[in-house]
């Protein structure tokens, strides 16, 4: 189990749901560990980088944390992908805040050396960007998406919601359903 201390130095195993290129949006079935095709992106759009969750967190949303890996090439669904955390995109929608820590690939050697989202191309993060402003236009849901925050303030956020897993697996955390 990855602690909160050792978020920093390990990295992060996202698991991946989605891969870049991708118009399908999967989601993770908490009862079986499958892959659910929960859609279709209803846009002209596709997942601008590897989207996947972070094991063993749990958010706000009552979902694991998003995070969308950098790398050169598409991952398999369900693939461990370790990453590193360059910096956290708030975003709201219909359910509330929806953070997307955005991650790079460590074994992918185009991307492994990037520590920080002021590092990567400013086109990569403007697609990112405009991917989660248009992404759900179509179905007529109302997106706001703030300006990416540093790998710091990623850190926090996974660390918070490796705290929060951990409150939910010990019945310290109230869920609404």
């Amino acid at each position: 189990m990855l602690s909160g201390r050792e978020v920093g130095r390990r990295g992060l195993p996202g698991r991946d749901r989605g891969p870049k290129g991708s118009k399908n949006k999967c989601e993770l079935e908490k009862e079986t560990g499958l892959l659910r095709l929960d859609r279709v992106l209803f846009s002209a759009v596709h997942y601008p980088a590897n989207y996947g969750f972070i094991p063993r967190t749990y958010c706000d949303d009552g979902d694991a944390l998003d995070v969308l890996v950098l790398g050169q090439e598409p991952v398999h669904p369900l693939t461990l992908v370790d990453s590193r955390a360059v910096g956290v995109m708030r975003m709201r929608d219909e359910k509330g805040i929806d953070d997307k820590i955005v991650a790079v690939s460590v074994h992918d050697p185009a991307f492994a050396d990037y520590t920080d989202k002021g590092q990567l191309p400013p086109h990569v993060l403007r697609e990112i960007q405009r991917f989660f402003q248009d992404y759900k236009t179509l179905e007529h849901k109302q997106v706001v998406v703030e300006e990416m925050l540093g790998p710091h303030d990623a850190l926090r956020i996974v660390r918070e919601a490796i705290d929060m897993y951990r409150q939910l697996r010990c019945g310290d955390l109230n869920v609404l359903t």
